[in-house]
């Protein structure tokens, strides 16, 4: 009985913070313009806090950023952000983020997401989905390095590499995975 109305709970939750994400990224869309000048701050941001920032992003195929990523939790959380996926510095879409999750966690926090394709494989495979999963559809390798060490002197394998900034700057032990990248029009 207790089980029952526990799960019961579970799923009015999750149908409320569902219902609750999809109308409030309807109401508080940003505009392309928004959008882009978002995406030029994070990547200034980007460039002025990881050593070698610059000349790692000169070698990428493409670039997929999300200025600002708003997560709120009351024990099950959504999350959801708008960005731009950039190749040669120039913006070519524009896509959303969104991710649920059940545990522990009570309160509101906004980060930003650099997604860094290294190869043309990786980045075909992301543009020809039509809702790109990280850790199902392809793995984000979350880059750690030490204070004061060059990004450049990193010996990076991986063909999609993450970053992610909180208010604080760069931020670790985080994942992506579960994390839903689909194409919207702007």
């Amino acid at each position: 009985m207790f089980t029952t109305k526990l799960s019961l709970l579970v799923l009015v939750t999750i149908l409320f913070t569902i219902i609750n994400v999809s109308y409030s990224t309807t109401v508080y869309a940003a505009s392309a313009t928004e959008i882009n000048i978002g995406v030029s701050e994070t990547l200034k941001r980007f460039r002025k806090e990881i050593a070698g920032g610059d000349e790692f992003l000169k070698q990428a195929k493409a670039v997929l950023v999300f200025p600002g990523i708003i997560k709120a939790g009351f024990g099950i959380g959504g999350e959801y952000g708008e960005g731009a996926l950039q190749i040669g510095g120039k913006t070519i879409s524009y896509y959303s983020t969104a991710a649920a999750s059940i545990g522990f966690q009570l309160g509101a926090q906004s980060k930003s997401v650099v997604v860094v394709f290294m190869t043309t494989d990786a980045l075909k495979q992301f543009q020809t989905s039509t809702g790109w999963k990280a850790g199902v559809d392809g793995s984000v390798a979350l880059i750690e390095w030490g204070v004061g060490e060059d990004i450049n002197t990193i010996d990076i394998q991986d063909p999609i590499v993450g970053f992610v900034f909180s208010n604080k700057g760069l931020m670790f032990n985080l994942t992506l995975e579960g994390s839903k990248f689909t194409k919207i029009a702007k």
